[in-house]
């Protein structure tokens, strides 16, 4: 059997993060009885969404002054690991809850409390796109707009509706030319699910494409990361934004690589193949294998949590010295994507046509994670600013 990594918390996490762990790891029998539901559904099954939920899985960025957990992004990144060696969907919908969740950083304090709600429940979906208009009126904005990848949207409460605020026809501008945009916090209440989520992999995520068609949004419920934060906490650190919530990101990618490993592994020592009698684990190529995808998971999952979590140390003792550590982190956050991408080709291909059958856990692994690294944390720009960084430039995109 593959050695299983240490999903306990590491020296110095909290109780708050211990507690997080282990009811990450109780939710593992009902995620594994609901995968099927999963696919079938196209999105998470009500009782296994209202479980994730209870848990706090949701919101772990949601600050404590607001009811939340607040938990590190590496908590976070434990967490989502976990629950996506169990099924990939269900750990992409609890990070993209808990990415998103960073942003009631922004929520001034009576306006969050009133969207968290007491005790705190925030389920959000949405985009940080910005794809709608939104036309300033007296108190707020008129908003309209189709936004698309709304992951979670069946379970969720409210909406990120990222929009252009408008100046007639024309988007307004910065000082710099560059259009303004907000996102817009909208009840879910007030937008239309459109059904396009018919995909490759992570089926049960339930991505489908939203309209909000001329509601009304109070500027209260708008925010925007240019603007400083509510909230004083770490994670509200609008220079390490992009870093945080794609920690959870790479958790995901990688939990899914874990998974795939377990589910080769437990098909290795029961199978056998059309062209040998031989079972897959008595042979060397197998073997070998077998060793290569431990290696590229362990690897990757190791450089994402020492770059992180030292960016994490720095920030913490108030240095601001984070250009490198910075970009050590974001390279090895796009660099675990494609290795957990490259670990499961590895093993699908190792575990010739047994893995190709539906029934078999590891097709859905392996189609989980030709998804998965679609995400924008693993864009083929992040190794480029990460390049510049490195050669002594500045790269032109944010969050470096």
């Amino acid at each position: 059997m593959s050695r299983h990594p240490p999903s306990h918390p590491a020296r110095g996490e909290t109780d708050a993060a211990a507690a997080a762990i282990a009811a990450a790891e109780a939710l593992l029998p009902s995620i594994r009885a609901a995968r099927e539901d999963c696919e079938r559904l196209r999105h998470l099954p009500p009782a296994l969404a209202e479980s994730l939920a209870k848990a706090g899985f949701l919101q772990m960025y949601v600050p404590r002054a607001l009811g939340g957990p607040e938990l590190t992004p590496l908590t976070a990144f434990r967490v989502v690991e976990i629950l996506s060696r169990a099924d990939g969907s269900v750990g992409w919908c609890a990070m993209i809850a808990t990415s998103i969740s960073d942003y009631a950083g922004w929520l001034p304090m009576d306006v969050g409390r009133a969207i968290v709600g007491t005790p705190a429940d925030l389920r959000l979906a949405g985009s940080n796109r910005p794809l709608g208009r939104a036309t300033p009126v007296p108190g707020g904005y008129r908003v309209s707009g189709r936004w698309d990848f709304a992951s979670g949207i069946h379970h969720a409460t409210w909406l990120i509706c990222t929009s252009l605020i408008m100046d007639g026809d024309k988007p307004q501008t910065d000082a710099n030319g560059a259009p303004l945009w907000r996102s817009m916090w909208v009840p879910k209440a007030q937008v239309e699910i459109i059904d396009t989520w018919t995909v490759v992999g992570l089926r049960g995520t339930g991505s489908h494409d939203f309209v909000v068609d001329d509601v009304f949004v109070p500027s209260a419920h708008t925010t925007s990361p240019a603007e400083p934060p509510q909230h004083q906490g770490l994670n509200y650190n609008r220079r390490l934004h992009s870093t945080w919530v794609w920690t959870a990101t790479v958790a995901n990618a990688l939990g899914i690589a874990r998974g795939a490993m377990d589910a080769f592994t437990e098909l290795a020592t029961t199978r056998a193949s059309t062209m040998s009698r031989a079972m897959l684990r008595d042979r060397p190529l197998v073997q070998a294998r077998t060793a290569e995808a431990e290696a590229i998971i362990n690897a990757a999952r190791a450089y994402v949590l020492d770059t992180v979590g030292h960016v994490w140390t720095m920030a913490r003792a108030g240095d601001d010295d984070l250009d490198a550590p910075v970009m050590q982190a974001r390279l090895a956050i796009t660099h675990g994507m494609h290795e957990a991408r490259r670990a499961v080709d590895l093993l699908f291909h190792a575990a010739g046509t047994n893995a190709v059958y539906a029934k078999d856990p590891l097709e859905r692994y392996f189609r989980d994670i030709h998804v998965a690294i679609q995400h924008g944390a693993a864009l083929p720009v992040h190794m480029e600013s990460a390049g510049k960084v490195l050669l002594g430039l500045r790269p032109t995109d944010p969050g470096w």
